[in-house]
């Protein structure tokens, strides 16, 4: 019994893992750990029964968080989007755009998946589309199984690093830090992720051709009359429309000269994607001939999304608006962009909101079990305990953040996100942030290691995702007539390691260059204590607060 009274707060963690690998629902494992060991705690004296009594303000105080609310929008902005056909066409499109080089058809996947991340913040509606879509398109033409299906799954998992994913939503209500801050200090490494995917892509197109051939001629669909692609009318549109952006916010940028660079970059794509998708319609409507199949059928499918994403995003990195108002109007605006194309019913806006309901509910649930578990693991002092464990590490910081990034890659291979979220970052910010380090930058190294979760062999989710649409057995393609040899749960599962890998190097970076992440200080107003004067009169500028002299003890005033 001495012994377990000395231990209680790490039996209970580990009686909490144990119960979660034998596959209890999160919610109620959370929740029934942490009624039982502070009843267990009370009886030993070692809890005051008094604490539970903040049980119902703790829950109300989540139902009641105004931030949570960007969980059901986004996530309804996404599911609107991916029902409107948009995956297709962006993958349609995009194929035909870079197929015709060796790889092309892989980097299509890598830039859908990328722009569906920063639409649908859903891995499965990612995943399940792509495979779907693009994985019998590269197996018909000859791409090697393994990097097919690892570049799918590895795709479809940026949903949870690149703005505005519902992860990053969750590790910023954990860490208490604003979500904005949390969207703009992830930006850049979720881009440089998608960009190492391109990367292998292409060197391994160089070094084994037949693993990622080219889009064959007769596959190609949008050829203009002279048998051209018509690619010089689509960079002319974009160099016509870059140009008209970069003058057209001159005017802003003399009258705001130190807007910070994220809010610079976002005026102009705004203006540049107005200003493309303007000449492509006056195009269209007047009859002008001025572009291409491609150039017209690229901007119709691609602008559109992105100008949805720039507007979203954009307002809440320059402060118009906050994450909740911005999926807002996200909602609001793939509603509008999906009716707009005829493509939403209201049988699958249903859908969309029945699916939004069950995964809003869900993470609300699991942050209430998780709250009660929270409380009395700190009612057993057990926050102190970890607190003690992770500073006396060798190393300090560094060895604090090596050590929570194995921790974290290896309880990914058993457990998800949510459930790592919800468990361990509660017990971790606190000690980061006495350690000094910026919480932003530690949320975003958590996501991109738990983002590998999803991709753990055997139990990642993106990996049973792509093997539900996967052909289990070999079929006759439809349009070429050949037989076609199917994809093995070993393919899937190997084709995952070179990503997770890029991963693994991504968390590395992170760690090592923390500008990647903290650029999002850039541009803040501090203050400058050596500039601040106290004199004889009120703070206030008036006596109307009283007679009270604040000069004499200036620190009275700021409290």
């Amino acid at each position: 019994m001495e012994f377990i009274v000395a231990n209680i707060a790490p039996i209970m963690f580990v009686n909490l893992i144990v119960f979660l690998l034998l596959g209890f629902p999160v919610t109620f494992t959370l929740a029934a750990t942490g009624i039982l060991y502070g009843l267990f705690a009370i009886e030993l004296n070692l809890m005051q029964p008094a604490l539970f009594q903040a049980l119902p303000q703790r829950i109300f105080g989540i139902v009641a968080n105004d931030t949570l609310l960007a969980v059901p929008f986004f996530t309804l902005m996404g599911l609107v989007l991916e029902r409107s056909g948009m995956a297709e066409d962006l993958l349609d499109t995009i194929g035909q755009l870079f197929g015709p080089i060796r790889g092309g058809l892989a980097i299509a996947v890598v830039l859908v998946g990328a722009m569906l991340a920063a639409t649908t913040g859903v891995i499965s509606a990612s995943v399940i589309s792509m495979g779907l879509i693009s994985l019998p398109i590269m197996l018909r033409y000859g791409y090697d199984r393994r990097l097919a299906s690892g570049v799918i799954a590895a795709s479809g998992t940026l949903s949870q690093i690149i703005p505005p994913s519902i992860v990053l939503i969750i590790l910023a209500d954990q860490l208490g830090r604003s979500i904005g801050d949390m969207y703009r200090g992830a930006m850049l490494p979720g881009l440089i992720l998608a960009s190492s995917y391109i990367g292998y892509v292409v060197i391994l197109s160089i070094i084994k051709p037949k693993s990622a051939p080219a889009l064959p001629e007769e596959a190609r669909i949008y050829i203009e009359p002279d048998g051209s692609r018509g690619l010089k009318s689509l960079v002319a549109l974009a160099v016509i429309a870059g140009l008209v952006a970069h003058f057209g916010s001159q005017y802003y940028f003399r009258t705001h000269p130190n807007i910070p660079v994220d809010e610079h970059v976002v005026i102009v794509l705004l203006l540049w994607g107005a200003t493309t998708l303007t000449i492509a319609l006056l195009n269209r409507y007047l009859k002008l001939g001025l572009l291409s199949q491609i150039a017209e059928r690229v901007t119709f499918v691609m602008i559109p999304p992105l100008f949805l994403i720039f507007l979203v995003l954009g307002t809440i990195f320059i402060g118009m608006a906050t994450p909740t108002e911005g999926g807002a109007m996200g909602a609001v605006g793939s509603i509008i962009m999906a009716v707009g194309r005829g493509r939403l019913s209201w049988k699958q806006l249903g859908q969309a909101m029945n699916s939004t309901t069950r995964l809003s509910c869900f993470v609300v649930f699991i942050l209430v079990g998780s709250t009660i578990f929270t409380l009395s693991f700190r009612g057993v002092n057990g926050d102190l305990w970890v607190e003690s464990l992770l500073i006396d590490l060798p190393g300090g910081e560094w060895g604090f953040l090596i050590f929570v990034s194995i921790f974290t890659f290896l309880l990914a291979f058993f457990l998800d996100f949510f459930e790592l979220a919800f468990i361990i970052v509660p017990l971790l910010g606190p000690v980061a942030d006495k350690m000094g380090i910026d919480l932003i930058w530690f949320g975003v190294l958590l996501a991109v290691n738990m983002q590998t979760s999803f991709m753990h062999p055997p139990f990642g989710f993106a990996l049973f995702f792509l093997r539900s649409v996967a052909p289990r057995e070999d079929y006759t393609d439809a349009v070429t007539g050949k037989r076609i040899a199917k994809v093995t749960t070993g393919d899937i599962y190997w084709g995952s390691v070179p990503f997770i890998v890029i991963q693994v190097l991504m968390v590395a970076a992170v760690m090592t260059f923390p500008g990647l992440v903290t650029h999002y200080k850039h541009g803040e107003v501090l203050l400058d204590e050596s500039t601040i004067e106290f004199g004889s009169d009120n703070i206030y500028g008036s006596d109307s607060y009283g007679s009270d002299d604040f000069s004499s003890d200036p620190g009275a005033a700021f409290q």
